[in-house]
């Protein structure tokens, strides 16, 4: 192929993340590897950060990017991750759209492509053919480096046949797209009415922008990371889970939790992975929230059985 056929396709793709002319097996079979044309969206994410340089800063648009920062993380640790790949608990159907529609505002592309990728890693946790293992590719390649390979783009609907069923669930994960243009059609209309409005805080349409999704997404993305990353090569190990998941504080307070990863690795359907009562996960505890309000229920906890091969057995107080 071409390097202007990969440009195309790779546009096109950007669109409808489905459209594979060459087949999905075959995208699938080719080796892993850098692909400059895959890096593109990335590199637009983080030049885009420099727009602060013409923009400023406001304290209103600092305070939208971190706001929007936990609440877009809290789509992935608590949606896309514990409900769409673990089904941790259960909710409605238009709330299962509206969790995959917030999903999209992270710019981690589609529940389903998410959901596929994750659970073929818990499947393969540091082997080879886990596609962003430290221990076999290095500590850049997992944390970004397998994100620019084509191979790892196309959605394996094999593996998520409980997600498929769902067609606006498909549509959002073909169009993920909608999601960040979405968000920033809203940052510039937030932005223009309090320049308008309450010119005092000293913002506008571009600068909501320049923080509100430019920085505030790649914080994000950089966090989310870390965890294929660093929750695989620094921190603490629990339990025995035959793979190099660690846990951590520091990535805990960061994702909102995530950092408790050989937790979750030991146990994974739980929608709690911080284990015990000073293990601080902010995501259970929004969706104990969501469950007290009626959006989810069924809401799985962690069984005395999952405490026994840890130091002591202790089992957590509740």
């Amino acid at each position: 192929m071409t390097t202007f056929r990969k440009l195309l396709v790779s546009s096109i793709q950007l669109i409808d993340s489905d459209y594979f002319p060459e087949g999905e097996e075959e995208v699938r079979s080719r080796p892993e590897k850098f692909e400059f044309s895959r890096s593109i969206p990335f590199i637009i994410l983080h030049l885009g950060c420099l727009g602060v340089i013409w923009t400023g800063w406001s304290w209103a648009a600092v305070a939208t990017a971190v706001g929007l920062y936990l609440v877009r993380m809290f789509a992935i640790t608590g949606l896309y991750h514990r409900y769409f790949c673990h089904r941790a608990f259960k909710t409605s159907r238009p709330a299962q759209f509206f969790f995959g529609l917030l999903g999209l505002t992270a710019v981690q592309r589609g529940p389903l492509w998410w959901a596929s990728v994750h659970r073929h890693h818990h499947a393969h946790s540091d082997e080879e053919c886990d596609a962003h293992s430290p221990v076999w590719k290095g500590f850049l390649w997992s944390h970004v480096g397998w994100l620019t390979s084509s191979r790892n783009f196309p959605t394996d609907y094999k593996k998520v046949r409980d997600l498929q069923k769902y067609p606006e669930l498909v549509f959002l994960n073909r169009f993920d797209l909608i999601g960040p243009f979405l968000l920033i059609g809203l940052l510039a209309v937030f932005g223009a009415a309090l320049g308008a409005w309450a010119p005092q805080l000293g913002t506008g349409a571009w600068q909501m922008i320049v923080w509100g999704f430019f920085i505030s997404t790649t914080v994000l993305f950089h966090a989310t990371c870390a965890i294929n990353s660093f929750a695989h090569t620094l921190g603490t190990k629990r339990f025995s889970t035959g793979d190099e998941s660690r846990n951590s504080l520091v990535l805990a307070l960061l994702t909102l939790g995530e950092g408790w990863h050989n937790n979750h690795h030991h146990y994974q359907s739980s929608a709690r992975q911080g284990f015990y009562w000073w293990e601080i996960d902010i995501s259970y505890y929004v969706i104990r929230a969501l469950g007290a309000l009626g959006i989810v229920w069924d809401i799985r906890g962690v069984p005395d059985s999952a405490y026994e091969p840890a130091a002591g057995g202790r089992a957590p107080r509740r």
